[in-house]
């Protein structure tokens, strides 16, 4: 064996048990929504959904959030200009409790995308001390509010972000939805993300956004990333630039959603997302894709080698089965953490593999102008090469 492959085939399982260290380190640190103590007095909350083409979802969402055990709040929800019975559902809800008011969105402006400017209304027309933006996706459990307040208070955090429980019905979304978690919890140590105060370390889930009000306007609100297609990741980078505080923290037993249905929704929302997440810098965004590739795929095809044509002098089998025996626990851990199906860690090849094809194609569409979402064509960004 030469020297060179044995130190690549060394370096990528220290890769992954830097992984593997990052991911025990936030099995403590990543703690669950209702684990704080309950504050003697609970602010105003404005709880704000913006709302566009969701008839299905919009109901069980607003009624879920109805039934809170908060002591005072009021949801408002705006319609995005929908063109299904998205109105009609929130007309005859708000008839029968008046917590809730209906906003008509605006017209769109140009420099504007559609939901961070349906979330900007919401916010100037919400009277809240905090504001939580939540997504027609989401379900709550009636004690979703109390506990997050107890969170952010006891923290003392300006932004409190948390993961739900993704449900996943299709094969496309068990085998590409458990990325979204992984990506920050094997990568993203939180207990010194949180202390060190640096944006680039710093992240945040759009299905549960809670604000204190006043954070949420030193920052600009949605008004300062309103070109940004990855607003919670934006807003929260900027409550770190401006040296306030955040907390990430699991919510799975108090929200729940199901961001796709299919293949097609899937592809739709990660090419919008995965090219932003990364400021649109297109070699560190290439690089890290390929690296992840490599780290994850190239020891499957070296022992598939070994056990097919016979060994590859310069390759070691032995080393290529500790990266799979490593890879295997980190997605175990990971899949075991957020509640999905544990016989998927076995095709975890298989999700690293559409990852990077979505990946590519997110870095593709955009650069050519051509990502949609929710029916409208996304402004062309501002394009970076390092």
């Amino acid at each position: 064996m030469t020297g060179f492959w044995l130190q690549h085939q060394t370096g990528l399982i220290g890769f992954l048990l830097v992984l593997l260290m990052i991911a025990l380190s936030n099995l403590r640190a990543l703690r669950r929504l209702g684990g704080w103590p309950l504050p003697p007095q609970f602010p105003r909350l404005s709880v704000l959904v913006p709302a566009r083409n969701e008839e299905e979802n919009i109901g069980p969402c607003v009624r879920s959030m109805l039934a809170q055990t908060y002591p005072d709040f009021e949801v408002l929800v705006l319609d995005d200009n929908s063109s299904d019975g998205t109105g009609q559902v929130l007309a005859s809800l708000a008839a029968q409790d008046h917590r809730l008011r209906i906003l008509k969105g605006k017209l769109l402006p140009s420099d504007w995308l559609g939901k961070h400017w349906a979330c900007h209304q919401l916010a100037q027309a919400a009277d809240g001390e905090l504001l939580l933006f939540t997504d027609a996706d989401t379900r709550h459990h009636p004690d979703t509010l109390r506990d997050g307040v107890a969170a952010l208070l006891a923290e003392e955090a300006h932004l409190l972000s948390a993961f739900p429980k993704q449900e996943v019905g299709s094969w496309a979304e068990r085998l590409i939805v458990p990325v979204l978690p992984w990506a920050i919890f094997c990568f993203l140590p939180l207990a010194l993300a949180h202390r060190l105060r640096r944006p680039a370390l710093s992240a945040a889930v759009g299905y549960f956004m809670l604000f204190r009000r006043q954070a949420y306007e030193q920052i600009g609100g949605h008004a300062a990333v309103r070109r940004h297609a990855v607003d919670d990741l934006a807003l929260g980078r900027r409550i770190v630039a401006q040296g306030l505080s955040w907390r990430l923290v699991d919510g799975g037993a108090r929200i729940r959603c199901r961001m796709y249905h299919s293949f097609r929704e899937v592809y739709a929302g990660l090419t919008k997302n995965l090219f932003a997440v990364f400021e649109y810098k297109v070699l560190v965004f290439a690089f890290i894709w390929l690296w992840l590739g490599m780290v994850f795929l190239e020891p499957l095809i070296v022992l598939a080698l070994g056990l097919t044509v016979g060994p590859v002098a310069e390759l070691s089998l032995p080393l290529a089965a500790i990266a799979i025996a490593v890879s295997l626990v980190l997605w175990g851990i990971t899949l075991w953490r957020f509640g999905f199906p544990l016989y998927l860690v076995f095709l975890y090849p298989l999700t690293i593999l559409l990852a990077v094809v979505i990946a590519i194609s997110s870095m593709i569409l955009t650069l050519a102008g051509r990502t949609t979402w929710k029916g409208r064509t996304l402004a062309r960004q501002k394009i970076q090469w390092w």
